[in-house]
């Protein structure tokens, strides 16, 4: 089915063809005519299926342009996560010729300078962090009045024990803004354990859909383990990245300690490589996936924290150079490949000692990882 034929307008569907655009996904298909519709949707499908545009679409169509308040709004877990939202939503704007203002709020920036683009731009659709957005909102900067609409990106991290607390209270200062006019909640992730979902039932039990993986969702990735002592991990990941041609990869660690002394070995030998965790500041964490996005980096290294929900175009390979904690954190390490109908591979390194753990994964999964054998001239 045709993006337009769900009822997105014809501006929209303009504007996503020349990105060659056209087919929905299946969770568009589900969601877009509900979200149109003003129903509460909780929608549960694997990375790299169109998430973002299931719930950007039917939001820009439900803004009056015309009305110079906030709108809608977006909240993510992430920095990284808030501020590609945003910038998918300001490019799509753009493209479709939209007079819509859009504008992206997180915590650990500058609060002032924030502030003032919110007096100058006076955004209608808005993604940021909840505390930010409370911390704008208390200082009478940011009116929810006008907030008919709420997204929660990759909502079991929002409802996690972390972000749990800032969630809630964004949502009752909202409420309590709105008064008796209603709000529209849609909830989006990759994968939602029970718990999660039982909490989302405060947002006015919102109607789950689920879309598994297509077959030739899951084909599209190939899965491949090696098993190698621990101590030549990184030389491992190092040969394989030339040996593969990977262009653009992913490494993940699960300690931000192993990632910076991955970082420096593989600098030593010579590789193109950057970092992203949770330690550095925005503006560094801006430019590691800049590198990577412009060629300046073949390899970004990353923990799980700091990558989830990235969408970074053309990820080819995706290392797992630690073993990832279980099969949800496989699945979302391995959706940063493979995206958007492309092809892609993940490579899983495991010691001797981890094989029982590969094995258990693997059954977890479903998944035959295919052997990877060393290249016979190393």
């Amino acid at each position: 089915m045709n993006i337009q034929d769900l009822g997105v307008s014809e501006e929209l569907s303009e504007a996503l063809k020349k990105q060659q655009i056209e087919k929905a996904f299946p969770v568009q298909e589900q969601v877009i005519p509900k979200m149109l519709a003003g129903e509460n949707v909780a929608a549960i499908a694997p990375t790299g299926t169109g998430k973002t545009l299931a719930y950007l679409l039917p939001a820009l169509m439900q803004i009056d342009a015309a009305d110079q308040s906030p709108q809608a709004v977006v909240l993510a877990p992430t920095y990284e996560l808030a501020m590609q939202i945003a910038r998918t939503a300001q490019e799509l704007t753009q493209a479709a010729g939209l007079p819509i203002r859009t504008a992206g709020l997180v915590g650990g920036a500058n609060t002032a300078r924030q502030i003032e683009r919110l007096k100058k731009k006076k955004p209608q659709l808005i993604t940021g962090s909840a505390g930010r957005l409370i911390e704008l909102a208390q200082k009478g900067k940011l009116r929810l009045h006008d907030v008919s609409l709420l997204v929660l990106d990759e909502f079991d991290r929002l409802f996690d024990a972390q972000n749990m607390e800032h969630t809630a209270a964004f949502v009752q200062m909202l409420r309590k803004a709105r008064g008796e006019r209603p709000i529209s909640y849609a909830l989006f992730s990759a994968t939602a354990p029970k718990k999660a979902l039982e909490q989302a039932d405060f947002l006015d039990h919102p109607a789950l859909i689920r879309v598994e993986a297509a077959p030739e969702d899951l084909a599209r990735i190939e899965h491949y383990a090696m098993v190698v002592p621990f101590r030549d991990k990184i030389q491992r990941v190092r040969k394989l990245t030339r040996r593969l041609g990977v262009k653009r990869g992913l490494v993940f660690t699960n300690r931000v300690f192993d990632t910076y002394k991955t970082l420096e070995h593989l600098r030593y030998d010579g590789l193109r490589v950057t970092a992203l965790t949770g330690k550095e500041n925005k503006q560094l964490r801006r430019k590691a996936v800049a590198d990577l996005e412009k060629g300046a980096a073949t390899l970004l290294l990353s923990t799980d924290l700091a990558a989830r929900g990235l969408d970074i175009r053309d990820v080819d390979t995706v290392f797992n150079l630690d073993l990832p904690e279980d099969a949800k954190t496989y699945l979302h390490r391995a959706g940063r490949t493979g995206r958007a109908g492309k092809k892609g591979r993940v490579v899983t390194l495991a010691d001797p000692k981890e094989a029982g753990k590969l094995t258990k994964l693997q059954k977890a999964l479903s998944l035959d990882f295919k052997p990877l054998k060393p290249s016979p001239r190393h």
